[in-house]
């Protein structure tokens, strides 16, 4: 039981101790690593048998990653990452308004369950079914063969669309639960005032629901978007050539060219292209939301007497 004769200042430190373990965590397997990440982006490899050195600090490795071998990549990556998280929400988000709105309260959890079962499976797994699926001798391309839809042979394997497939797939259930928990969130009681004020379908979803759901498309798109750009696993086995992305470069510089200031180099450069995409995202939407929110801004008081 908490000691409610103590002050204020003194229940809200012992409530802030709370999240020391959390932060903790985070200091030990988030900050150190990407400090270390970072200090080696500075440094080079010594020699054929080397891995770093940072006896001699410059900006080389950076130059060298947006060097025009590997810009194609980042364009390629960057391509995939917001092409992707763009159809996981256009296929996301209706699925998510009917589990939230059309389904009966009883029947949500068997729903969210099936939605989950992808994460039963190993992600490397579930990627190499889709390269079985994709491939010229798969069953897919024998049945477009059959309906004479196709006159050869599947091409779409080691592609950019195969890969396209392959993150929309792996990463769909990460947009449809923060979507359906927002949705939910509305509730019916405000819709329906919405409706009674004379707005219909339309209306009360894109000045109703959508607006009050921000907070869960945000998570949905930041939890997409983030780790499709950094993933490897789904450009290696459905990419190949034609679909690399920036992971794959990563983990090549540290597992097989023993280049760890490169790859370190490159890490950071993704980093921060994620981090400039979703701010020039944010401050496009503020843009281009910000007629809509002036016209629709409830004034209340004596600024509405005026």
């Amino acid at each position: 039981m908490p000691d409610r004769s103590a002050p204020p200042a003194a229940r809200r430190s012992l409530g802030g101790l709370l999240a020391v373990p959390a932060w903790v965590w985070l200091a030990i397997f988030f900050v150190a690593p990407v400090g270390m990440v970072i200090w080696f982006s500075f440094g080079y490899k010594p020699g054929i048998f080397g891995t770093h050195a940072n006896d001699i600090l410059s900006l080389d490795r950076y130059a060298e990653a947006l060097s025009p071998t590997f810009f194609t990549t980042f364009v390629n990556t960057l391509w995939v990452g917001l092409l992707g998280t763009a159809l996981c929400f256009l296929i996301g988000a209706p699925v998510a308004y009917w589990m939230a709105f059309k389904v009966r309260p009883e029947r949500r959890g068997l729903l969210i369950a099936l939605v989950l079962i992808p994460f039963w499976t190993n992600f490397l797994i579930r990627t190499i079914g889709w390269q079985v699926i994709l491939a010229p001798e798969g069953w897919l391309s024998q049945g477009l063969q059959t309906l004479g839809l196709l006159n050869g042979p599947l091409d779409l394997l080691y592609t950019r669309t195969a890969v396209l497939i392959g993150v929309v797939y792996n990463y769909l259930p990460l947009m449809i639960l923060p979507l359906f928990v927002a949705f939910d969130r509305v509730g019916p009681a405000v819709r329906e005032a919405s409706k009674d004020l004379g707005a219909g379908k339309v209306t009360t979803f894109f000045r109703v629901t959508l607006p009050l759901s921000r907070p869960g498309v945000v998570a949905g798109v930041l939890l997409v978007f983030i780790p499709l750009m950094g993933d490897y696993i789904t450009a290696t086995v459905l990419g190949g050539a034609k679909g690399n992305m920036v992971g794959q470069l990563v983990a090549s510089q540290f597992q097989t060219a023993q280049n760890w200031a490169l790859g370190s180099a490159m890490a950071v450069v993704l980093m921060l292209v994620i981090a400039l995409t979703i701010a020039a995202a944010a401050a496009l939407l503020w843009l281009v939301s910000l007629p809509f929110r002036t016209r629709n801004r409830l004034v209340l008081g004596e600024e509405a007497a005026r």
